[in-house]
């Protein structure tokens, strides 16, 4: 087992020992237990946030449940009540059942008809919700940004291993197998001693990112618990008066998520580190600004974060929202890169040239790899196959993920916001300012000619000294500095 991977033995090591640690969170007293005769029937789901994205996870548990696959919808809960009765009313007009309707979340959480947790809310409200409902005994899938901060990342990570809970985190591109075969081929040796990826999200609006959430008049204080949705007595949000921009188009503000950092490099980053094997970087810098989109917003427009790894690489995610044009995604090594086509299944190896992989030159293949008619239903199997096998650590985006995933995005946007290059310490867990010890380090690495770093599992199939190693001339040999005019280092 590798530092970065969580595997299922040290997960139940670790869940066991925190497990009588842990107990019932929230502020309406002790949950309900799960009633037993749910473990052996169907699986009932209790939606957190009945919104937006919520929207794809309904229709996902509405036709697995019509498909008999042992899932229910049972409960609904959301601080706007139109959202609310809407979400109940396609449950009824789906399969002829009326869940329970709950306009605070901890009344779902605490009920004891409710087996999994659903969370589908601002970003902001990501880790209290999920950490009360794991140590409520319940299995959560939260769509991500598994959180808003570095800290509750954390967090959540140390509830879901306490508490031995199934946890998924939402991105549900991670269940399409194209990742874990190109982390086989990169571990295989198949790229060489990898060094850098690459990865993006361009878009275009002309409104405005996330502007197109529409505003409706029957958004109003009546109607939505704006208190609830602030969270600011629980230490998640600032006061502010009601706004319907900031209610529906809440990925605009800083207070409830990073923009485009959380919402769509959390993404691609999940993705491609998971291909890669690592997990938290070395450091990170952030650059962009708001270069067009002057609209109240506070989170930039176009932005580019560049997170380099102590395995000896380094991952560049970019993007901007006002410009479609993408760059390709993919994934460097010495000898070849593997290039993401999202569009299809697998990937295409493109090898170097000869003289730099030392073979005979290959053409460019298709590596084929399971992808999926649609990912949030093969994201919901997983993560319901985990459950029923009572295995955490086999969901495709689980939470040691996740969190790998949000900390090196909001370092990123905190170096942004900052104008401070960060780095990771891994011993206490957070974030510091970075500094020369870190370019020092590749440096003395070079005087001593140190072996490469690989990432995790690296198990090439050359198990030669030199594999995917620069071999320099013979000529290097008449280097080395002179200690006076007639004695030359490289002898006579």
């Amino acid at each position: 087992m590798t530092k970065a991977q969580v595997t299922r033995r040290s997960f139940l090591t670790t869940s066991a020992a925190g497990a009588a640690a842990s107990g019932a969170a929230g502020l309406l007293g002790a949950p309900a237990p799960i009633r037993a005769a749910h473990l052996n029937e169907s699986v009932r789901v209790g939606f957190i946030g009945t919104g937006g994205r919520s929207n794809a996870h309904l229709k996902v548990v509405l036709k697995m449940q019509q498909e008999k696959k042992g899932v229910e919808a049972a409960a609904v809960c959301d601080v706007y009540n139109v959202n609310r009765e809407r979400a109940a009313k396609r449950i009824r007009d789906a399969v002829g059942t009326d869940p329970k309707q709950f306009g605070d979340y901890r009344e779902l959480i605490g009920d004891a008809d409710v087996d999994v947790v659903c969370i589908a809310t601002p970003d902001h409200w990501h880790a209290k919700q999920t950490i009360e409902a794991l140590r409520a005994g319940r299995h959560v899938y939260c769509e991500k940004p598994m959180t808003h901060t570095i800290q509750e990342a954390q967090d959540v990570v140390a509830a879901w291993k306490e508490t031995g809970k199934v946890m998924q985190v939402g991105v549900q591109r991670t269940s399409d197998g194209r990742w874990k075969r190109a982390n086989e081929f990169i571990r295989e040796g198949r790229i060489g001693k990898v060094v850098q990826a690459q990865t993006e999200y361009y878009r275009n609006s002309g409104m405005g990112q996330w502007r197109y959430y529409e505003l409706f008049r029957e958004m109003t204080p009546k109607n939505i618990d704006w208190k609830m949705f602030l969270g600011t007595e629980l230490g998640l949000a600032p006061e502010m008066p009601f706004d319907r921009a900031a209610f529906r188009q809440w990925r605009c503000y800083s207070p409830f998520g990073s923009g485009l950092y959380t919402d769509l490099f959390v993404h691609r980053l999940t993705q491609i580190i998971s291909a890669l094997g690592v997990r938290y970087p070395r450091r990170v810098a952030g650059g962009g600004g708001i270069f067009l989109e002057y609209d109240g917003r506070d989170v930039p427009d176009t932005a580019t974060i560049v997170a380099d790894y102590d395995e000896g690489l380094e991952v560049l995610i970019t993007a901007s929202m006002c410009n479609a044009h993408p760059i390709e995604q993919c994934i460097r090594g010495h000898h070849g890169t593997i290039l993401f086509d999202l569009s299809t299944d697998g990937f295409e190896f493109e090898p170097e040239r000869p003289q730099v992989t030392r073979t005979d030159q290959p053409e460019r293949v298709h590596v084929e790899a399971f992808r999926p008619d649609n990912e949030t239903y093969a994201h919901w199997e997983n993560f319901l196959e985990a459950i029923a096998k009572n295995d955490p650590p086999g969901c495709n985006n689980p939470p040691d993920l996740g969190a790998a995933a949000v900390t090196t995005v909001t370092m990123g946007a905190e170096s942004y916001r900052n104008g401070v290059v960060y780095e990771w310490d891994a011993d206490q867990k957070k974030p510091v300012p970075s500094g020369p010890a870190y370019a020092e380090m590749w440096q003395k690495m070079s005087a001593e000619r140190a072996a490469p770093r690989h990432v995790p599992g690296w198990a090439p199939y050359d198990k030669a000294p030199m594999f995917s190693r620069q071999i320099p001339n013979d000529y290097q040999k008449l280097e080395g500095p002179w200690p006076n005019d007639e004695s030359d280092p490289a002898g006579p």
